[in-house]
């Protein structure tokens, strides 16, 4: 599967998948950030990255350099605002690229996450919906598992950048 340049267009393929990414989405910002650091510690060696040949670190500098060296406080805004599509020059950034490096983002920040980048309160406790999306998830075959991660990961960020409109929408046919 390739990831699609129109970010409107859902990579979940099926109903039941389509199901996992509005389960998500019902939850607050938060809780989506704890399911990420849960999906990474569960299967991020199956996860990252999905295609390796697929991505290219050196395309989020500022999302893989940068944001290291920022404070807890900072990282987590960042964090927050990705997650939340706010126009903020990480989101941005994280918005400029495409799903499988996306999924490299995360991947490097939940490696990193108690170390280099601000992790979860020792004392924090997954909600029952986290719970049941992570087994969801986990029962999903492989493709579904990534489709599902590349929906998520694709809608969030910030970006003005509109999908190319089609003949059928234009009514123009392509030039030379």
């Amino acid at each position: 599967m390739t990831a699609s340049y129109d970010k409107t267009i859902s990579q979940a393929q099926s109903n039941e998948t389509q199901k996992l990414v509005d389960a998500f989405n019902k939850l607050d910002t938060d809780a989506k950030l704890a399911w990420f650091y849960f999906v990474y510690k569960k299967m991020g060696d199956s996860i990252t990255p999905a295609a390796p040949a697929a991505t290219d670190p050196e395309l989020a500098p500022l999302l893989l350099g940068d944001y290291f060296d920022l404070s807890d406080d900072e990282q987590l805004a960042i964090m927050r605002d990705i997650v939340n599509r706010k126009d903020t020059e990480y989101s941005r950034a994280y918005g400029a690229i495409k799903e499988n490096n996306q999924l490299l983002v995360w991947y490097a920040w939940a490696v990193a996450m108690g170390n280099q980048v601000v992790g979860l309160p020792g004392s924090y406790k997954p909600s029952k919906a986290i719970n049941d999306l992570l087994s969801e998830i986990e029962g999903l075959d492989f493709d579904e598992q990534i489709s599902v991660f590349r929906t998520i990961a694709g809608e969030m960020g910030y970006t003005d950048v509109k999908p190319i409109e089609t003949q059928a929408q234009t009514g123009k046919t392509a030039s030379l």
